[in-house]
């Protein structure tokens, strides 16, 4: 099995950098905390407020809830595993002290935690949680855009009357990210006629694989889906039966709450999407390449992307913008709906969800993507972590 990836912030960088306070608790002023899990012991890590040490966290009051509020903060769908280890098992790492959940504490994530010399108990708190964004060790065959089977295997190629329509990307084993456009047209009584294709780089291969679709069961985008605007374009896909993860079927992570990636990070793009620059978006199905494409682009700042020679003040707080100004055939490499990922310590986030643009590869006119971040909590209110066991 793969080990665990260390959660949370970059460690050896400033760990204020994509692990802000959840998204309700900014009513308030508060100094920052921040969390991490130990890639060496899974032990959870607090930084304080004014303390720069990473303090591990007694087991005093600590519940499975909790938990979850943690590893949702940290992008992780859920918890999947917490325990108590006796401090004398992990050896004499921590000498700064310790951090515990105030006797009052009604799950506050930003109110509960004081400093501690050492835990009455004797024992910390060890996490695990959903385990996602990581893919196998598969071997890389070097150079062109195709992409491998196992290389991104939460994309997922959405059909609707036996046509490839969207890309998607998988986030549970039952629930599927897509864009709003791709799917507010098609009203309930048509949910069955869409099939989820998992596990594929080749268009090909699901003709073959005649049964090999899932069914979906519900289909829900934002509310606040604007159509003309583009705005909140946003979707999510339920499966009426789970998948199964396997070496080329696995769930990507979502970000961190309010996680910025900064200007000019690496992020990539993949799909099926339309090849030829004279493609508009809305011309689905046409040209669509059999195998997987896959994209390098950079991240460009809304306040760049927002400029008089760019989109000129388009670009709302809930999209983001990703390409080379130059223009450049690799920004038509996505479908619409499906993922723009960015690694973060070793797992890969999504962070936007492709959505709109002017042409396809038009110089000074980079891509549009729902910037992810921005809908975690709607999302988590939507699949309901806790009925997942």
């Amino acid at each position: 099995s793969q080990s665990q990836p260390t959660q949370g912030t970059r460690q050896g960088t400033n760990p204020g950098q994509g692990a802000n306070p959840p998204q309700d608790t900014h009513k308030h002023t508060h100094t920052p905390i921040f969390y991490r899990i130990s890639s060496e012991n899974s032990l959870l890590e607090i930084q304080l407020e004014k303390l720069q040490s990473w303090l591990p966290v007694c087991y005093e009051r600590w519940n499975a809830s909790l938990g979850n509020s943690i590893c949702r903060h940290l992008g992780y769908l859920r918890l999947t595993k917490h325990k108590g280890v006796n401090l004398t098992d992990i050896g004499p790492n921590y000498t700064d002290g310790f951090v515990q959940i105030n006797a009052d504490a009604k799950n506050d994530l930003q109110n509960i935690w004081q400093f501690r010399g050492s835990c009455v108990t004797g024992k910390v708190i060890a996490l695990k949680c959903f385990d996602c964004g990581t893919r196998a060790k598969l071997p890389r065959i070097i150079g062109g855009t195709e992409a491998n089977l196992g290389r991104w295997p939460w994309q997922v190629s959405l059909y609707q009357s036996s046509k490839h329509i969207c890309g998607g990307s998988i986030i549970t084993n039952q629930w599927i990210v897509t864009a709003a456009h791709c799917v507010h047209n098609y009203r309930l009584p048509q949910v069955s006629s869409w099939i989820v294709y998992a596990g594929i780089v080749t268009q090909s291969s699901v003709k073959l694989e005649e049964n090999s679709g899932y069914s979906v069961e519900k289909i829900i985008y934002n509310e606040k889906y604007h159509h003309r605007s583009h705005d909140n374009d946003i979707a999510l896909m339920k499966l009426k039966l789970p998948l199964n993860f396997t070496d080329t079927v696995r769930p990507v992570c979502l970000p961190q709450y309010e996680e910025e990636f900064a200007g000019g990070t690496r992020c990539w793009i993949s799909g099926w999407g339309h090849t030829r620059p004279d493609d508009g978006k809305q011309n689905f199905g046409s040209h669509i390449p059999d195998m997987l494409k896959e994209a390098s682009v950079p991240l460009i700042s809304t306040k760049k992307c927002n400029s008089s020679c760019m989109y000129n003040g388009e670009i709302t707080p809930r999209m983001l913008c990703a390409g080379y100004p130059e223009g450049n055939i690799d920004a038509c490499q996505g479908d619409s709906g499906g993922p723009l990922v960015c690694q973060d310590e070793n797992v890969w986030r999504l962070i936007g969800v492709v959505s709109w643009g002017t042409g396809c590869a038009e110089p000074n006119h980079p891509g549009v993507y729902a910037k992810v971040s921005e809908f975690l909590d709607w999302i988590y209110e939507i699949i309901e972590v806790k009925t997942y066991a």
